[in-house]
């Protein structure tokens, strides 16, 4: 590998497929599906393709949520999408989500079905869809959605910024952790100081501003997330701490967290999802689908 402070860009990139660190695999710089396969469609009018992965997590921990409101059309099948098999490069995903990333949801309770992609329209979707969790205030939807949008032009930061080359990069780069590092604070500090005021990010309420968040920040907040809880010293954001807490012990969210799940704990796992009493029976097949 060449030495970073040697290196000097080249006229035109070319692509390096060896340099990409663990997700190499499955990063490219062109779009369109590499073969050929089918989704499967279950018995729900919502279809979700998916991986427990922060933004994975959103969508699942949302329509949880909104089964517990008693919203019966909420009802969902949540597909294992394995990303590192490249699972998100058949037809059928690319056919509803161009961009190949997890989750993408198809709702078929319309005709014609309707597809939606990218983890914080998903949301918006199914908040605007059911009348829940998304304040209709104009001043509290303000904030709900500032919060929302917050997430998703800061998540990058923390995940391909600061996970990246703190985790996950070939090589620990000083400048680039140094860079991100310091991103990644400023963020949790942010937050922080939004909590010192109000208890939930859009206010008095649960929203799906929290919902976005949780999944990246909470799991930053618990020490969870690239395990760099000590480096990046988060206990010391106290009052991220107190409402990472609070959302972890929601029930839905608690739910939410184990559908498509695929590491840790296998009691923490539900790989599929087709019906709420599998969170009950996790017999084998469910816990992992390849084997059924």
């Amino acid at each position: 590998m060449t030495d970073q402070a040697d290196y000097v860009p080249p006229s035109v990139w070319t692509w390096n497929k060896e340099s990409g660190g663990r997700f190499a695999a499955i990063n490219r710089p062109i779009a369109g599906a590499t073969h050929d396969k089918e989704l499967p469609v279950g018995k729900h009018p919502l279809q979700l393709y998916s991986l427990a992965t922060p933004n994975g997590v959103k969508a699942t921990v949302m329509l949880e949520e909104l089964l517990a409101l008693g919203h019966a059309g909420a009802e969902y099948d949540a597909w294992l999408i394995r990303i590192n098999e490249g699972d998100q490069f058949g037809s059928g995903f690319v056919a509803i989500n161009p961009n190949s990333k997890i989750p993408a949801l198809l709702d078929r309770s319309v005709d014609p079905a309707v597809r939606v992609f990218e983890s914080g329209s998903i949301l918006m979707y199914l908040a605007e869809k059911f009348g829940a969790l998304l304040p209709t205030d104009g001043a509290a939807r303000a904030e709900c959605l500032s919060w929302l949008f917050w997430q998703m032009g800061s998540a990058p930061y923390l995940g391909g910024g600061f996970g990246h080359f703190y985790a996950y990069a070939p090589t620990k780069i000083e400048y680039a952790i140094d860079r991100f590092a310091m991103e990644a604070k400023r963020q949790l500090d942010v937050l922080d100081r939004r909590l010192a005021e109000s208890e939930y990010l859009g206010g008095s309420d649960y929203t799906i501003a929290d919902i976005a968040v949780w999944p990246w920040y909470g799991g930053m907040a618990k020490g969870l997330l690239y395990e760099a809880g000590e480096f990046l010293q988060v206990h010391e954001y106290t009052n991220l701490q107190r409402w990472a807490d609070a959302i972890g012990a929601r029930p839905a969210v608690q739910r939410g967290r184990m559908v498509n799940r695929v590491m840790g704990d296998p009691a923490s796992q539900l790989r599929e999802r087709h019906d709420a009493d599998d969170f009950l029976t996790q017999t084998e097949d469910k816990l992992n689908p390849a084997a059924g």
